[in-house]
């Protein structure tokens, strides 16, 4: 009876993981070995802050999870010890979180990512690290809609200064 218990707790671990998979904006898959505690607290710190779930799994539990949410090609990057970075919301924030990270500790590597349901590699990861946030790319979509009425807006003021100028 006491397998049958352990192979259901197993079966409701790979479910989460699939649903997590499933419904994640991104999942950064990343090689934690050679950090120390006080790092990886911190690093777990920086991403409980931005809203994004960080847990270390076994790779055969990632593999069925990864199986079962057709994303097979997340084998690759599935060896040695992974944890996952799942973010429900912003597609950017966990890459840019775990590449800065990265940056500053060498002992924290970059494997590979799902993002919106397509596996991706280090380099992509690295390149979406790199975007700006969401809200910085919105002000910059609104800087650029604001341009041609402020252009407009100063020709009009500056025809009605010359015509001040030539009464």
């Amino acid at each position: 009876m006491a397998n049958a218990k352990v192979i259901q707790a197993k079966q409701e671990s790979v479910d989460a993981v699939t649903a997590k998979l499933r419904e994640s904006a991104t999942s950064v898959v990343v090689d934690y070995r050679g950090l120390n505690v006080a790092q990886v607290t911190e690093l777990r710190k920086q991403l409980r802050e931005a809203g994004i779930e960080f847990q270390v799994l076994k790779n055969t539990l990632l593999r069925r999870a990864a199986a079962a949410a057709e994303l097979t090609e997340l084998n690759e990057v599935l060896t040695g010890p992974s944890a996952i970075a799942f973010s429900a919301d912003d597609v950017v924030a966990p890459a840019k979180i775990l590449n800065d990270f990265a940056k500053k500790n060498d002992a924290l590597e970059l494997k590979g990512a799902v993002v919106e349901g397509r596996v991706i590699g280090v380099q992509e990861v690295k390149a979406l690290a790199e975007l700006p946030s969401r809200e910085g790319l919105l002000s910059m979509l609104l800087s650029v809609l604001q341009a041609p009425v402020r252009n407009f807006a100063l020709a009009v003021k500056a025809v009605a200064e010359k015509e001040e100028q030539g009464a």
